[in-house]
């Protein structure tokens, strides 16, 4: 057996050994090895492969795999700027705490800086990104044993500093694997390889174990008039939580908090409204997880008068404002005999149902399907125990201000690093994981960034996904922004509204997937139903949708004010 064959089935062999369930590949030459190891694992009943033919759209199904189960993917390239098209989903990786592995093939040593086709310096490509980074060594003929230790050695050291076993924080870790030919096999893999682990317990190597939840054990009692700041967090944390908070919780679509007893319903938006805020603003702030959608969240964290308290379960927390004057390793929520402010608190929940009856009042009064109206109404309708994955930019703002949470329904997010860029790899992802209906909403722009993950392969597994896709013909949370105020009107349509003209439902129909156009609000209930794969495009307007968000956030005041 030659070097690169041994080394791979090794490889392969000690990932499933550690925990890996999926794996994910795009073609090419020097990762041969490898993604044959993978390909045999996968007939043998070890793992489930998936294939794809852009290493950004593999790199995001594996962060969406990875995001949703909470276990270690790895992802494997060819070598040269194969690996670079990882990148985007190291960085959200990185930025989310989501177990992702770089398999990075690279030729050998001897054939970097050479000007050899395919070679760039790919060791610690990904920097600061990456929890560790490892250049493996290039397999040596006659030295199989000690080899063979060293692999596994390798690859658990990887899977466990991928899922935080040790660190409680879980993120991208690379392996650079040097390959020399002959990198096919002379003869058929065998369905299992020996894995000799002298003294260690059992025989065993070591495993990625779950992150920890731990969020819901005392670790110091709240003070009154404290309200609790909920950005994105996993979803295993989530059954740690499931009683909630007696303290009001504004809470972001992905965090765990979301629906949970004491989340409350456009919280975002009473947060925007002064005068309510002057007269309810909280003495103590208590951040979990990572809020980063709306602008008054931002500012009640930087107001020097609010004391601000951080919760994380790993040494990662979030602080943009450098204003936290404490960071606690677990959530303590308010016990019976805590001095909890009931008047204050039950201020917060009928703030919740006030700005909800205005929303849904300026909702339900317009006769079309508005992109926000289809934030709110896909939420409702989801089916309980339905995973709904939201886009970046203006859905997952508009889930945020304006659907009523629900605790049954599990909501993902790339909020890590937020960009639009490979979320419908991400959604496919997560649906192969989550075993049920899933669902994703996310805007035009960010469909046809990722349109390639579309493409699901001859033999590959189709996920039941229904995407919802609001089409206002290009950037439409700029209208909603500086950009598009009058005076920069001249260039806004250009600059930031970049229309695109496309057919959506005859793109997604040109790429395998079904396809439908919904105009009112009766006909999304019947679209949703249907199953999927399924696009479903809704079309909207930029400046109507802008002028719509300015009526729904003076109608949350005037009912505040009332």
């Amino acid at each position: 057996m030659n070097p690169s064959t041994a080394f791979a089935r090794v490889l392969v062999d000690e990932l499933v050994r550690g925990g890996v369930t999926d794996a994910v590949l795009s073609p090419g030459s020097r990762s041969a090895p490898v993604a044959l190891a993978l390909v045999a694992a996968e007939r043998a009943g070890r793992l489930r492969l998936h294939v794809r033919i852009d290493e950004r759209t593999a790199a995001f199904l594996a962060l969406g795999l990875a995001k949703a189960s909470g276990r270690p993917v790895p992802v494997l390239t060819t070598s040269g700027t194969a690996t670079a098209h990882l990148h985007a989903a190291v960085l959200e990786a990185d930025a989310s705490g989501v177990p992702l592995l770089a398999l990075t093939a690279d030729r050998p040593p001897e054939l970097r800086a050479t000007g050899a086709n395919q070679t760039i310096e790919q060791a610690g490509l990904y920097g600061a990104a990456a929890r560790w980074a490892a250049d493996v060594g290039v397999p040596e003929a006659g030295r199989e044993e000690a080899q063979n230790r060293y692999w596994r050695s390798v690859v658990a050291k990887a899977l466990t500093i991928a899922a935080g076993t040790l660190s409680a924080d879980p993120g991208p870790v690379q392996l650079n694997l040097a390959l020399r030919e002959p990198l096919l096999p002379e003869e058929e893999p065998p369905a299992e390889l020996p894995a000799p682990w002298a003294g260690r317990p059992g025989g065993r190597p070591w495993t990625a174990a779950e992150p920890s939840a731990g969020w819901a054990a005392q670790a110091h009692r709240l003070p009154p008039r404290t309200l609790v700041i909920a950005g994105d967090g996993p979803l295993h944390a989530a059954p740690a939580l499931s009683e909630g908070s007696a303290w009001p919780v504004v809470a972001e679509p992905s965090s765990a908090f979301w629906g949970l007893p004491g989340s409350v319903r456009g919280g975002v938006l009473a947060l925007g409204a002064p005068g309510w805020l002057a007269a309810h603003r909280p003495e103590r702030v208590v951040v979990v997880g990572r809020p980063t959608l709306s602008r008054p969240v931002s500012a009640l964290l930087a107001d020097p008068a609010v004391a601000v308290e951080t919760v994380s379960a790993s040494p990662r927390w979030a602080d943009a404002g450098r204003s936290s004057s404490r960071v606690a390793r677990l959530f303590a929520g308010a016990e019976p005999d805590d001095p909890v402010d009931a008047e204050w608190a039950a201020a917060w929940s009928a703030a919740a149902g006030r700005v909800g009856a205005a929303v849904d009042a300026v909702l339900d009064g317009a006769l079309a399907l508005t992109a926000a109206r289809l934030a709110r109404d896909v939420v409702a309708a989801l089916p309980a125990g339905a995973l709904l994955v939201l886009g970046s930019s203006t859905p997952v703002r508009d889930v945020d201000r304006l659907a009523v949470p629900r605790a049954d329904v599990s909501v993902l997010a790339n909020r890590g690093v937020a960009g639009i860029d490979g979320t419908i790899s991400t959604a496919v992802g997560a649906a192969l994981v989550h075993g049920g209906p899933a669902f994703a909403l996310m805007g035009d722009l960010t469909f046809l960034h990722d349109l390639t993950g579309l493409l699901v392969g001859d033999g590959e597994p189709r996920p039941d996904l229904t995407v919802v896709v609001p089409d206002n013909d290009g950037g439409g949370i700029f209208a909603q922004l500086e950009p598009g105020q009058d005076r920069h009107a001249r260039d806004y349509r250009r600059v930031f509204g970049t229309p695109h003209g496309r057919d959506l439902v005859a793109v997604a129909e040109s790429l395998g997937w079904a396809a439908s156009r919904v105009s009112t609000p009766e006909e999304l209930p019947a679209a949703l139903a249907q199953g999927g794969p399924r696009i479903v495009v809704v079309g909207t307007d930029q400046r109507a949708e802008a002028a719509l968000a300015a009526e729904l956030r003076a109608a949350a005041a005037a009912a505040l004010a009332s």
